[in-house]
């Protein structure tokens, strides 16, 4: 049987943690560590560039298309990186006020 969530590579994501997952300070080690080993499987599953072929990859496809809410640590951990990457574009202000309008700021995205 085909072991869950295998890949070929790690997965850094350079645009919103050039410096690793671990140094950012928005996850945990073992986190960290599920995102590096297992992100290039979470990503392609989410996106349907890889179809799921054990249960535990049937069962995160659900989750990803929103069908249950996260349930096991990778679906949790998945749940927290695109709840963090979503939130990346947010511009805090001296005032404390949050704008998600960039475009005032910065015309290169």
């Amino acid at each position: 049987m085909a072991e869950s969530f295998s890949v070929e590579r790690r997965f850094f994501d350079d645009k919103n943690y050039p410096r690793g997952f671990s140094r950012h300070g928005d996850y945990t080690i073992k986190e960290s560590q599920a995102l590096e080993q297992y992100g290039q499987a979470f990503k392609a599953l989410d996106s349907g560039e890889r179809k799921p072929v054990t249960q535990e990859e049937k069962q995160f496809v659900a989750f990803c298309r929103g069908e249950h809410p996260a349930s096991t640590f990778f679906e949790k951990t998945w749940d927290k990186y695109r709840s963090r990457i979503s939130n990346a574009k947010r511009v805090y202000t001296l005032s404390g006020v949050v704008s998600d309008n960039l475009d005032e700021f910065s015309s290169n995205d």
